[in-house]
């Protein structure tokens, strides 16, 4: 998830938090999933200065292992999603671009050999 942050924030100009760190893989449809060694991430972060972590929501189970002192001195947030992380992380939310018809694309059909028409296969 802090690639695709720091990609996010690269094209959009929005700065992320200086204040927030993160751990999670994420899919191709943005959905966050589980890591492994959240305890020392969160040690390591709460040594950085670090107030705000956003963990996979699947790794809620594993707070248990988290000393207390560590998680009263952290706010942790857990994430499922990719746009969770955005909110959370970056100095404001991404707004969409307004649909511009002249950015359309038509995808032209191409002439089999009989002279039907069909749509290229890759």
């Amino acid at each position: 998830i802090a690639m695709t942050t720091a990609l996010v924030s690269s094209i959009t100009k929005i700065p992320v938090r200086c204040d927030v760190a993160m751990t999670g893989e994420i899919t191709l449809r943005g959905e966050v999933l589980p890591i492994g060694g959240l305890k020392e991430k969160l040690l390591a972060a709460h040594r950085g200065g670090i107030k705000t972590v956003l963990i996979p929501h699947e790794n809620v189970k594993d707070l248990a292992d988290i000393p207390d002192n560590i998680k009263g001195k952290l706010e942790i947030c857990p994430v499922k999603w990719i746009d969770e992380v955005f909110d959370l992380a970056l100095e404001h939310p991404p707004v969409a671009l307004p649909n511009d018809p002249a950015n359309d694309v038509t995808i032209p059909n191409v002439k089999n050999n009989d002279g039907k028409s069909s749509r290229v296969k890759h």
